[in-house]
């Protein structure tokens, strides 16, 4: 059943996306950001975290789930360090992520090598 539920709500927030990209003129840079920053505001607010609990790892692994991460990471350092916390909770509770993506894309990049297009 937990694969059912991170399957449907990852598919809710991939179709959401596609709906900004096709029916607006926003860019996938555009909805990267917008995805991100409305994590950020749905934690804050208390409303993603329900999400999370429910859909599990497909709340957590698309672009909105990384900006749960930063907003849960950033009120935990809050609560433990201060004001300090709120700027490098949310950098430490991602850097695992943010340093994966930069070692395979670096690796893919040195494995593979890049058609031009014509």
């Amino acid at each position: 059943m937990d694969y059912i539920r991170a399957f449907i709500v990852g598919g809710v927030i991939c179709i959401i996306g596609q709906l900004l990209m096709d029916g607006t003129k926003l860019t996938p840079a555009h909805v990267l950001v917008l995805f991100v920053t409305s994590g950020v505001i749905l934690t804050a607010l208390g409303l993603y975290e329900p999400i999370v609990d429910f859909g599990g790892a497909g709340a957590t692994v698309p672009l909105p789930g990384f900006g749960y991460a930063l907003a849960k990471g950033a009120i935990k350092a809050t609560k433990a360090k201060g004001i300090l916390g709120a700027f490098t909770g949310g950098v430490s509770a991602t850097a695992g992520g943010v340093a994966a993506a930069i070692f395979f894309g670096y690796l893919m990049s040195v494995l593979f090598t890049p058609k031009t297009k014509k």
